[in-house]
Parts: C-alpha cells; structure tokens; sequence
C-alpha cells in the first residue's frame, strides 16, 4: 500500500485580458479498484463558482466561468490517495469470446473504434496483427503490442504536441506517454482489443523516501478488456501500481484533458503546468 498527495498546479496566462473564459478540468481523481481518495480539492483564481459532474466515460469535471476581465487563470488541485496493488485476474476469455461481448456492448464497441488520434498506419496494423499470430489469447496479444510499440518509440519531449497523431508518431517513431499511449491504443484496437486511454499521475521515483516531495508528471497510459480491464504502462513498460494513480478514462486525450476552456479577450494564451507528488505511505 502507498499513499500519495497530488499538486498539480496549471492554468493559462493572457498576453492580453481575458474579459471572460469557460473552462472544464479534469484533476481530481475518484475511487477506483485498488484507488481510494482520501481527500480532494480544487482551488480556482479568480474565484469562480463550480458545477461538478461525472462524464460519460465515468470522469470527475469541474466545470466553472469567470465573468470578470483577469489576465491570468490559476487552478490548483490538491488530492491525496491511497493505492493497493491490483492483480490481473486469470480469464479463459478466447478470441470468439471477447467478439461477442464486445460487439454486443456499447462501452466496449466505442473503445474498439479508432478515432483520428489514435488511427493506426498500416505497417501498424501489420505489427498489431503479426502480434496476433504469435500469440494464443487476447491477453497475451495485448501485452505483446504494448511491449512490441514501447521498445520502439522512444520517449522525446518536444517532438510532439496534443494534436499530434498516432500515425505520426508512429513515423517518427517518438513522443512522449501521450502519444506512445495513442500508438498502443491504436494496434490493439486494430488486433480486435478493446482498448482506452488513461489520463493520470506517476510518482516518478520508487525509491524517494516518506514527506520527500518531488517534481511529478501529468501521465497516460492504457487499458485493454480481456474478459477484465487491464491496466499497462507502455511509455515504461511496467504493469499499473501504486505510483500510477488514475483521473479519468476515454477514448483518447480529447477525453480526458486536464484544461480546456475558451476566452474572449485579445492576445494568444499560454499554458503552464508544475506537478508535485509526496509519498506519506
């Protein structure tokens, strides 16, 4: 068991005024297998009345506007959670098996269909269908993709953006846990694995000592449905534990952003984000 406490300070600073925003985050975590929050909390500047709901994929939103000119929006979100290993369960679901119920599912049909983000290139469909062949059952496919697109792209900051592609990144072969998450989403779909993409946190040190407070990362990374859902890391190639701790699930990042919003007012925008995870357990 560990227990975590989140800061993950963000917002968007204004080369002009903002005279109004609209704005939804995705910050917070909620109880989850394995996850129990402990305590959550949003804070907003300027101060702005919230209405907090959970999205069709089963994610917490606080949704808020600020109605007074401001050059400068600030969110922080404070949470601590307290984590417990989850062990995958041993399924006998076979390839015919997982067709039926995920064909006749909703949840599982939208996680089969690719989206723009995550549309794989065809010489990616042949890795995802080659994985396919060399092995004897969904799970065991789905662990050889992620191991298969997490041995070659290598993680590189700057190379990308949000609006990058899987197919691009597949090219160049590189990004960072967002994009290699899209790439992995994108070949299990295209094995016949239902498949979305996590938005989170990662504790980046196992070794740091209790109260050391370090600088952390917004993380991503994926789910597949074997007869169960199955969480795996393949910007580390490592299984879920308890460094990962989950906010919000969908189909890829558009799903899930931690903060999106629209202004009126003049001059661009520029986003700033800092992340601070505590080990007290």
């Amino acid at each position: 068991m560990s227990r975590l406490r989140i800061r993950h300070h963000t917002g968007f600073s204004y080369a002009g005024e903002a005279v109004a925003s609209y704005n939804e985050a995705r910050m917070l975590p909620a109880h989850a297998e394995g996850q129990f929050v402990l305590s959550s909390h949003l804070r907003i500047d300027p101060a702005a009345g919230t209405h907090e709901y959970v999205d069709y994929w089963g994610t917490r939103v606080s949704a808020f506007e600020v109605l007074l000119p401001h050059r400068q929006l600030s969110l922080t979100a404070t949470s601590t959670v307290e984590l417990r290993p989850v062990l995958h369960p041993e399924t006998a679901t076979g390839w015919d098996d997982l067709a039926r119920v995920a064909g006749a599912t909703a949840q599982f049909v939208e996680h089969l269909e690719q989206t723009p983000l995550t549309a794989p290139p065809p010489d990616l469909v042949d890795l995802a269908l080659e994985a396919k062949g060399a092995t004897t059952s969904p799970c065991s496919t789905a662990m050889e993709i992620c191991q298969r697109v997490g041995g070659a792209v290598q993680y590189l900051p700057g190379v990308t953006n949000v609006k990058t592609t899987a197919a691009e990144s597949w090219a160049a072969r590189a990004g960072v846990c967002q994009d290699i998450a899209h790439v992995t989403v994108g070949a299990l779909r295209a094995a016949g694995i239902p498949a979305r993409y996590v938005s989170g946190y990662l504790h980046p040190r196992p070794s740091a000592e209790l109260r050391e407070t370090v600088t952390g990362e917004s993380h991503a990374w994926i789910e597949w449905f074997c007869g169960a859902w199955h969480g795996y890391d393949p910007t580390n190639l490592i299984d879920i534990g308890e460094r990962h701790v989950v906010v919000g699930h969908g189909r890829d990042y558009r799903d899930v952003p931690p903060l999106r919003g629209v202004y009126a007012g003049s001059g661009a925008s520029s986003l700033f984000v800092t992340v601070e995870i505590t080990r007290e357990a």
